[in-house]
C-alpha cells in the first residue's frame, strides 16, 4: 500500500545530506526505527523503490527523512532534486529494527546514514527508557557528522544519555578510527542495535560477539551477511 506525501521543508545537513520533512493526511502511527520506501518510475519507466527510515518518533502527521546524495544513486538523486511543495509516494512504515525492552540499558551504534534509526530509537528510548543510552557514530570527517547539535544537547540535557563520535579519515581531538573499535569494556548485559553499511554491521556484531554480548542482545536489519556474500 502506498500514500502521498507532501515536501514541506528541505535542509541541508551536511555537504551530501538533506533532510526531507513530509506530511501527509494521516497521523503516522509506527514503531521507532522502522523505515519507510520512496517510491516512482525512473526515466525509462522501471519502478524503483527505496527504503528510508523515519527520525523521528510517531504521534503527527509528518515524517522526516535525511538522505544522501549518490552520484549513481537513482532515488538519492531523485528526492535531492525534489523541492519544497513537491508530491513524494512513500510506503507502508515496516521493518524489524525496533527498540525491545525499554527497562534494559542499551547502546546504539552506527555509520553514515544509518544513524536514521538509530535517532528515532534514541528519541524514543530517552522518552519511555529507564536505564542508560550509550550512542556511537562514525563518520569520516566533521563535516559528515549527521544531527551533531540534537545529539549534543540530548546528552547535556539527558544524565542518561552519552554521546561518542569517531572519524575514520580526519584527525581531531576526538576519537579516530571505525566506531566499532571503540568498544572495549562495555556493559556485556546491554542490548546493541547496530546500522550501516553491511561490512560495518558483520564487524561490529562480530567484535561484540568477542567482547561477550549474547546474540540475542544484537540487533541489526538482518541482511547484512547475505549482502557481503552475494
Amino acid at each position: 500500500m502506498t500514500f502521498e506525501a507532501t515536501i514541506t521543508s528541505i535542509h541541508r545537513m551536511t555537504p551530501q545530506v538533506k533532510q526531507f520533512v513530509l506530511e501527509a493526511d494521516r497521523t503516522f502511527e509506527f514503531d521507532p526505527g522502522q523505515h519507510t520506501t520512496v517510491q516512482f518510475e525512473d526515466d525509462d519507466g522501471e519502478e524503483v523503490v527505496r527504503p528510508y527510515t523515519p527520525t523521528n518518533t510517531p504521534g503527527s502527521n509528518a515524517i522526516t527523512l535525511a538522505i544522501k546524495r549518490y552520484d549513481d544513486g537513482t532515488a538519492s538523486v531523485y528526492m535531492h532534486d525534489r523541492e519544497v511543495g513537491d508530491g513524494v509516494t512513500l510506503g507502508e512504515l515496516e521493518g524489524n529494527l525496533t527498540l525491545r525492552d525499554p527497562d534494559t540499558d542499551i547502546g546504539l551504534l552506527s555509520t553514515g546514514t544509518g544513524i536514521t534509526p538509530m535517532m528515532a530509537l534514541l528519541k524514543r528510548y530517552l522518552e519511555v527508557g529507564s536505564g542508560d543510552v550509550q550512542f556511537c557514530y562514525g563518520a569520516q570527517r566533521q563535516a559528515e557528522i549527521m544531527y551533531r547539535e540534537t545529539l549534543d544537547q540530548l546528552s547535556t540535557e539527558h544524565e542518561n544519555c552519552s554521546v561518542l563520535y569517531s572519524l575514520s579519515d580526519e584527525e581531531w581531538d576526538g576519537p579516530t578510527g571505525h566506531v566499532q573499535s571503540h568498544l572495549d569494556g562495555i556493559d556485556v548485559d546491554r542490548h546493541w542495535y547496530v546500522c550501516g553499511v553491511p561490512e560495518m554491521v558483520v564487524e561490529a556484531k562480530d567484535r561484540l560477539a568477542e567482547l561477550g554480548v549474547p546474540d540475542e542482545h544484537v540487533f541489526s536489519e538482518g541482511w547484512e551477511e547475505d549482502e557481503i556474500e552475494a
